[in-house]
């Protein structure tokens, strides 16, 4: 519950970001280069004179934005897969599979480097990278379920009424792996906003002027910045480990609630 607190806030700080800081993310002053946080300035300004606090409101829609949108495109990629794999078996299982074990050999980072290098920075960009790389753990987790479901006697009974293949996934198969989803789509979001960092910070995410977490953090890559302006880089810093964690923990609980083998066991106990 403390988590979903504080990530309220951050969204509440994304939506409320241009009434919260009316100076503007892009608003420059020339006679506070790199001032330190004061009545005028809440939380410092940058190398330009750029207001960090409204760098850092303008900067979380950035970054949830690219959560959210890259999670929707991995868990549009990762269900239709492992549906698939799953259900039809055979030679689409082993396509399908082979490919998710090719990305998942090897490092993100280093295929999320070489994807972002051939479409070029960008914010939209930034969102089908992370999404094109997040796909494959989701999809074997889809494909094992459907696995197990394939041989429950309510499948076989609806199959046996002459249900088509795509009635049986849309209505029996998908409505049980829903709790898997949603925990992993939690997990997911916590993983792209790191990515966007990552490669914001990397100079191949978000592009130079728009704000984001990742591109405070990259500029503030000086070691004159790192040791004489700590209000330039902590505030981001702080924002994108308390998120994550946030996100992290909201996603335990729901793995928690949703698992019906952790429900028996609680009861038990």
């Amino acid at each position: 519950m403390v988590s979903c607190g504080l990530l309220g806030l951050v969204v509440l700080m994304a939506v409320l970001a241009d009434f919260i800081a009316p100076r503007g993310p892009y608003a420059v002053d020339y006679e506070q280069v790199l001032a330190p946080p004061g009545a005028e300035h809440i939380l410092g300004t940058d190398r330009v004179g750029r207001d960090v606090w409204a760098r850092l409101c303008v900067g979380s829609r950035v970054s949830l934005a690219v959560g959210l949108v890259a999670v929707v495109i991995a868990q549009f990629i990762g269900i239709v897969f492992g549906a698939l794999a799953g259900y039809y078996g055979r030679v689409v299982d082993s396509v399908i599979m082979r490919l998710t074990d090719v990305m998942l050999c090897f490092p993100w980072l280093i295929l999320m480097l070489v994807v972002a290098a051939a479409f070029g920075p960008g914010l939209s960009r930034t969102m089908l990278v992370i999404g094109l790389i997040s796909w494959p753990r989701l999809a074997r987790i889809v494909r094992a379920e459907f696995l197990s479901l394939r041989e429950q006697d309510f499948v076989l009974a609806a199959s046996c009424l002459g249900a088509s293949g795509g009635r049986l996934i849309l209505y029996h198969f998908l409505p049980n792996v829903v709790p898997y989803v949603i925990v992993e789509a939690t997990f997911g979001m916590a993983d792209a906003i790191l990515s966007e960092a990552a490669l914001s910070f990397l100079g191949m995410g978000v592009a130079v002027p728009t704000p984001s977490w990742g591109n405070m953090l990259r500029d503030a890559q000086s070691l004159h910045v790192l040791s004489n302006a700590p209000w330039f880089w902590l505030p981001p810093g702080v924002a994108v480990s308390l998120t994550v964690l946030a996100i992290h923990f909201i996603g335990d609980g729901f793995r928690d609630a949703l698992d019906p083998r952790a429900l028996v066991e609680s009861r038990r106990s």
